[in-house]
């Protein structure tokens, strides 16, 4: 793998890179190589970090370098592999992180030469192992119809604005759990763990089966599903609020199990 056999490389520590998952209408945001490896190949935007830089930081500085523009950041996971310069080959830990931008775009052609939005379900391959490792993960997390799951969203609360890029942070956080058919979907639901000082919770949120396909049993699936995900995570204890006058919902917690806990439920709005 390498050339350098001293001591200090013997160890074969892994340097840290990062890989911004930009995403827009379910298209990823890639770049074309200028430069040997992978030359011409497409690439996530994104490098090493430098001394002195947490992986964040230097994510930060590498979109600023390479698109001219400020970004959020979420980490979705870290993704071994390998990497090299010219004859040698080292270990790299890749951190994927889902990356929102802030301004125009305008591309450094040094390292690379285009831009492309490309379909998630789309991009076969990829620059990179620890980045073919992230596409999968990709493709396995975050393919969905944007649109239906707008619409079904809007089912449950017609004054939502439904944020693409908090769908996938919810996705990251949680389980959603989905039922297909032909190509689309037909309901969904949330569940996300929490850690309190007494016990490890979960809380269900956003459950909505489409209204064309509502009293086939398809809530009750989804619920299982998203209890089933529960219990393999150690969750000790699940929530849900829901309106009493959703009887047919209220009816539906009841058979599997859920109890009625009498307290006052208080919201406070921060906007």
């Amino acid at each position: 793998m390498k050339k350098c056999d001293c001591d200090l490389c013997k160890f074969e520590n892994p340097k840290v890179s990062t890989a911004a998952v930009i995403i827009r209408d379910q298209k990823l945001l890639v770049a074309k190589r200028v430069n040997e490896p992978f030359k011409g190949k497409w690439d996530f935007l994104g490098g090493f970090i430098e001394k002195g830089e947490t992986p964040e930081e230097g994510h930060k500085r590498e979109i600023k370098e390479e698109l001219g523009v400020d970004c959020d950041t979420t980490l979705l996971g870290i993704f071994p592999g390998k990497a090299f310069y010219k004859d040698y080959a080292f270990p790299v830990l890749g951190h994927a992180y889902l990356t929102e931008l802030k301004g125009k775009i305008k591309l450094n052609k040094k390292e690379n030469s285009k831009l492309s939005w490309v379909p998630i379900k789309s991009l076969k391959t990829i620059a990179f192992d620890s980045n073919l490792k992230i596409l999968k993960f990709l493709k396995e997390k975050f393919v969905y119809d944007l649109k239906k799951a707008k619409k079904l969203i809007a089912q449950l609360d017609s004054t939502a604005i439904v944020n693409e890029q908090s769908l996938y942070k919810a996705m990251t956080d949680g389980y959603v759990s989905r039922i297909e058919k032909g190509g689309k979907l037909l309901g969904m639901g949330w569940i996300f763990p929490r850690q309190t000082m007494l016990r490890r919770q979960a809380i269900v949120e956003d459950m909505i089966v489409d209204e064309s396909q509502r009293g086939k049993g398809l809530g009750e699936k989804i619920l299982r599903d998203l209890i089933k995900w529960a219990k393999k995570e150690g969750i000790e204890v699940i929530e849900l609020t829901t309106n009493p006058k959703r009887l047919a919902a209220n009816a539906l917690y009841k058979k599997v199990g859920f109890k009625l806990h009498e307290t006052n439920h208080y919201l406070l709005n921060l906007r």
